[in-house]
């Protein structure tokens, strides 16, 4: 059997830790003003990695919340995974040269998943493909969007494409 990990989550909108409720942004809790010492209480609690998501970066398809990000990487030693906007090759190589150690790529798994396997070679063990799904149905655009694609289809299509984890999230359940 292998070991289990959990990883910490931060959802980052307009520079606070937040959780939506199934994924909708009018639907909003603010748990923490400060990320990067939200981060700090979860490094303190010994965790070994921080899952990260820049929501308005998601709805806006580019980052938004880059000075939290920022901020949270300089506070903590762990490594950090990122999604929410990551949408270019560009924007994939500023983060990682950032010092975030894996990006997420969600929505352009669906609309361009030969970007992602690009990007899963160039930079082996650092791309994660991210799937929200709403009833079996994949969501885009920060879950804004239902598409018709079944979430263990598109799974398989990064099957032997090198990306390093799959990270799936049940919205009705979230």
């Amino acid at each position: 059997m292998s070991a289990l990990n959990l990883y910490p989550a931060i959802d980052l909108k307009n520079g606070e830790c937040v959780r939506l409720q199934q994924g909708d942004m009018a639907r909003v809790t603010v748990f923490n003003a400060d990320p990067a010492a939200q981060a700090k209480a979860w490094e303190a609690a010994g965790f070994q990695y921080l899952h990260l998501v820049d929501l308005d970066g998601a709805f806006a398809g580019k980052p938004a919340n880059v000075a939290a990000v920022r901020a949270i990487r300089q506070a903590i030693r762990l490594p950090i995974q990122l999604g929410g906007g990551i949408r270019d090759e560009a924007t994939i190589e500023n983060w990682l040269d950032a010092g975030i150690s894996r990006v997420i790529l969600g929505t352009i798994a669906v609309r361009d998943p030969e970007l992602v396997k690009r990007a899963a070679r160039r930079w082996p063990g650092r791309v994660v493909v991210g799937i929200d799904a709403r009833s079996g149905r994949v969501a885009v655009e920060g879950w804004a969007e239902a598409s018709d694609l079944d979430a263990i289809d598109l799974a398989k299509k990064f099957v032997d494409a090198g990306v390093a984890a799959i990270v799936y999230t049940d919205i009705d359940r979230d």
